[in-house]
């Protein structure tokens, strides 16, 4: 692949589930959970390398700006899209692709997963690229490493230069449907990374979306751009019935394809995966004694835990969380978590 590739950043999303050390003020993306650098810094260290990658676009909300140019300092000619409401992905990539050449390969990124192995990433985008080169709409596939109910799956289909063609997408799993999945060794887990051109991501979105292509490009042609961000507009943007890349997309194409990638790869989507990718090591003043899998997150005050299992404490300010580990998913659900 001689042409760049133009990453595209996704800041959307509260991380509810990472409750109370994810805010609305400061949610996930950008907090120090893993190493020196945040997952949102992480992730712009991914695609830092300008042999290969275009500067990157960031969409985000209005009021996570600040944060962005704070933590993005060292890559001062990012582009900014700031959406005025959240309206899930579908529309906010769209908006990208209308801020780049028609004949761009995007690379779509959540700004809140780990990636251990940034060489296999780097490698899979670029067969991934050339896949999109070709017209695809192409998916990142996580190989499974455990019968994940968490995740939706990819069936692959027929051998393509570099990839597969997509069979089809599957949603969550019960336990006995993924185990069946992980012992099949076809499916890879969906982990929301995408590449295609904006010209076929546009072209598509009209075909099997078409309301949405035509708010989406109001929005964009009647945005403005002043202080070095780019605000579409808000009255189009705001009609636009929000729905993800998958199912407004990725599902219903007929140009679906996917590579499938060992990467190291975590969304971080709760505190027990945030757990398994620290490898089990709690971070702040804490004495465990006779406990086992027992991960403690404090930002002060010591925690003691005598005599427990398969338990997760975590302290933020005045707030403290106690969760069982199979409980964590949940935890997006408590008021605190919501804002009440």
């Amino acid at each position: 692949m001689s042409a760049l590739i133009h990453p595209v950043i996704l800041c959307g999303g509260g991380g509810t589930r990472l409750w109370p050390r994810s805010r609305p003020e400061r949610p996930k993306p950008f907090l120090h959970l893993l190493g020196e650098r945040t997952l949102f810094q992480q992730t712009l260290d991914r695609v830092a390398d300008g042999n290969r990658f275009a500067l990157p676009t960031i969409v985000a909300g209005e009021s996570h700006m600040p944060l962005i140019r704070e933590q993005a300092g060292d890559t001062p000619d990012i582009h900014l899209i700031a959406e005025p409401m959240g309206r899930n992905t579908a529309p906010a990539i769209a908006l990208a692709a209308h801020r780049l050449p028609e004949e761009a390969i995007m690379l779509v990124c959540p700004s809140d997963h780990f990636i251990a192995d940034t060489a296999a990433f780097r490698d899979a985008v670029e067969s991934a690229a050339d896949l999109a080169s070709e017209g695809y709409l192409v998916s990142l596939g996580i190989t499974p490493d455990r019968p994940e109910t968490g995740y939706g799956y990819i069936k692959r289909g027929a051998a393509l230069a570099g990839g597969f063609a997509v069979e089809r997408f599957v949603e969550k799993p019960d336990q006995p449907t993924a185990e069946r999945f992980l012992a099949d060794g076809g499916y890879s887990w969906n982990g929301g990374i995408f590449l295609f051109s904006a010209a076929r991501l546009l072209g598509e979105l009209s075909r099997h979306r078409p309301e949405m292509a035509e708010l989406v490009e109001r929005a964009a042609a009647h945005g403005n751009e002043a202080t070095r961000i780019f605000r579409p507009e808000a009255a189009s943007f705001a009609a636009i019935e929000g729905e993800s890349i998958d199912y407004a997309l990725m599902e219903p194409t007929d140009r679906a394809a996917m590579v499938p990638v060992s990467m190291g790869w975590s969304d971080i989507g709760n505190w027990q995966a945030l757990a398994d990718a620290r490898g089990g090591r709690s971070q702040g003043p804490c004495d465990l004694l006779d406990a086992r899998n027992v991960h403690v997150d404090s930002d002060g005050p010591r925690v003691s835990v005598v005599g427990l299992s398969d338990v997760i404490v975590v302290v933020d300010g005045g707030e403290v969380l106690v969760t069982s580990a199979a409980g964590a998913q949940k935890v997006g659900k408590l008021p605190g978590a919501m804002g009440e």
